[in-house]
């Protein structure tokens, strides 16, 4: 009985490796771009990454992205409701707490309630579905806002080491945003990070330790910070990181810093 117990738990270590294994596990240095404002059939990028979003992107543009050879990741906000999306009814009453300042329609949720939790568990199953590689999971830092919930740093932590293990066994890559001060707790399961302001608000070193993990800092700064776009693309290859320039409503529009 002992012997047989001992070979199924080995059994179940070996397959959980492989589910892990199977996961893609972009290195540093891939270029990257991300549209969100609009869904576009046609996507126009050298960007080896493209960041769209889950909801609103059609099946046949993933595909078509996926024939140049590009990775395609799926974004989904982790820690919010928003009064658009086609699952916003799934959300109990009791976990969608204060409004998400600057964003209208948009609320933080509970992420310690399970309904929360199953509720991103379907969002992945999309993004898998939807024949995405990664997910870019956004508003994961709500024990640093006024939510409306008593959400402390461990719970964030938990949350995301949550959402990291539920995309790796959909064979999907995940992402840090933006929340990098948390990155010492959770590094090992991130497999890639993304922040957006980082130039612009002086922290695009925190990053640092991404990319000594071989694993992309894909940092994205905007317009209308007004920055010198010369010095972010500085800044980015003495980092290693890999730089966009956008219009904050994320459209098809980019600048690429030159190679």
């Amino acid at each position: 009985m002992i012997r047989r117990l001992a070979c199924a738990l080995l059994m179940l270590a070996a397959a959980t490796a492989a589910a892990t294994a199977a996961h893609w596990r972009p290195p540093a240095g891939m270029t990257f771009s991300i549209i969100l404002s609009v869904s576009p059939a046609t996507v126009n990028t050298s960007a080896q990454v493209v960041d769209l979003d889950l909801f609103e992107t059609r099946y046949s543009t993933i595909a078509a992205l996926k024939r140049q050879g590009k990775r395609v990741v799926c974004y989904l906000s982790a820690g919010s409701w928003e009064n658009w999306r086609p699952d916003r009814n799934r959300f109990p009453k009791s976990v969608i707490g204060k409004n998400y300042d600057g964003w209208p329609g948009e609320k933080w949720v509970d992420i310690r309630a399970e309904s929360v939790k199953n509720i991103m568990k379907a969002r992945m199953d999309l993004c898998k579905l939807k024949g995405f590689d990664g997910v870019d999971a956004d508003n994961v830092n709500g024990y640093q806002q006024d939510t409306g919930f008593r959400i402390r740093r461990a719970d964030s932590v938990a949350f995301l080491r949550f959402l990291a293990a539920e995309a790796h066994k959909r064979g999907l890559a995940f992402g840090l945003k933006n929340t990098t001060e948390l990155a010492r707790d959770v590094l090992p399961l991130m497999d890639f990070a993304v922040t957006e302001d980082c130039f612009g608000q002086g922290w695009c070193a925190q990053s640092r330790n991404f990319i000594a993990a071989n694993k992309p800092v894909f940092a994205i700064e905007y317009t209308d910070n007004h920055i010198s776009f010369p010095a972010f693309c500085q800044q980015a290859r003495n980092l290693g990181l890999s730089p966009i320039y956008k219009k904050r409503n994320l459209d098809t529009w980019e600048k690429r810093c030159p190679p």
